[in-house]
């Protein structure tokens, strides 16, 4: 029996249909082995710190490599405050223009401009920051901290925050417009037959709708700024003491593996550095799964 040509058409759908899956299987498999394969690297090569240093290395408060003495807490407490840090000054401004192209101006030639703008921002490499940091920033920071009556370094936490949190702006941003443009109209419209002002649809409607998506925002905010190295390495200060406060020089983990990873000459030394790396790789995959199980809760609400 000859086949028609509509039967080769849903055969020939089926089978495209079944490479396509096993295409993104395995896809999604090698992102599996990719990942596990890292670990699995900065695992082997931390090895001969770990069996020197111990749980030392994490809580160890002193990094000197001329005496041997490596301790990663300075560089965990900078990476942590200059990440959320940067992350508390930009949820205001990320949130806005979210709400703003979303909501009160979707449309229109001004939407557009701010659009390309905070698109452009996330465009910028980030040595270009460092040298605005430099030049325009640190200056700024330095008589401020003048007149607040703190030593004026300009460098340090504080200023690397700053420059981490306009770099991340446009990631919770732009997912936060694109959620609030997905808020069902019927909703909006319930709402205001009701009598409820424009910001008590904001508040009442599109951001509970919309929580989860804003979260997630954050959370990809959040990632951004922990794996910054070039823009916070040239204005932190790079400092291995603990910060004192956050107008203080500090380093962060990225920072400090950018500056001495080339000239570790001991096994050790260099075991450490790679060390960072793993943490600061752990410190990632626990932050990303406490902010995926706050947006389950959020999704379930």
């Amino acid at each position: 029996m000859v086949k028609s040509s509509n039967d080769k058409s849903l055969y020939g759908q089926i089978r495209m249909e079944k490479v396509f899956k096993r295409t993104l299987i395995g896809i999604a498999i090698f992102l599996i082995v990719l990942t596990v394969g890292f670990f699995i690297t900065l695992v082997q090569q931390s090895m001969p710190s770990i069996k020197a240093l111990g749980f030392s290395f994490l809580f160890g408060k002193i990094w000197d490599p001329v005496s041997d003495i490596y301790g990663a807490y300075p560089f965990l407490l900078g990476t942590l405050l200059t990440s959320f840090l940067a992350l508390a000054i930009s949820i205001p401004f990320s949130f806005s223009i979210a709400i703003f192209l979303g909501e009160y101006a979707p449309k229109g030639w001004l939407s557009e401009i701010l659009k390309n703008i905070v698109e452009l921002i996330a465009a910028v490499p980030s040595v270009i920051y460092g040298f605005w940091g430099l030049f325009v920033l640190v200056p700024i920071v330095r008589s401020f901290e003048t007149s607040i009556g703190v030593l004026p370094y300009g460098i340090g936490i504080f200023t690397s925050s700053l420059i981490l949190a306009i770099m991340i702006i446009p990631y919770a941003a732009s997912l936060g417009r694109e959620m609030i443009r997905m808020v069902p109209s019927s909703l909006k419209e319930g709402a205001y037959s009701l009598g409820a002002t424009r910001f008590e649809v904001i508040k009442t409607v599109i951001l509970p709708y919309t929580k989860s998506g804003l979260f997630a925002g954050v959370l990809l905010s959040l990632g951004r700024a922990l794996a910054e190295t070039m823009a916070v390495t040239m204005v932190i200060g790079n400092s291995s003491a603990i910060p004192t406060s956050i107008f203080a020089p500090g380093n962060t983990m990225a920072s400090v593996i950018a500056n001495e990873f080339t000239e570790a000459a001991s096994t050790v030394y260099l075991s450490s550095l790679i060390e960072l790396g793993l943490f600061l790789f752990v410190v990632t995959v626990i932050i990303n799964l406490i902010g995926k199980t706050i947006i389950k809760r959020f999704t379930n609400e």
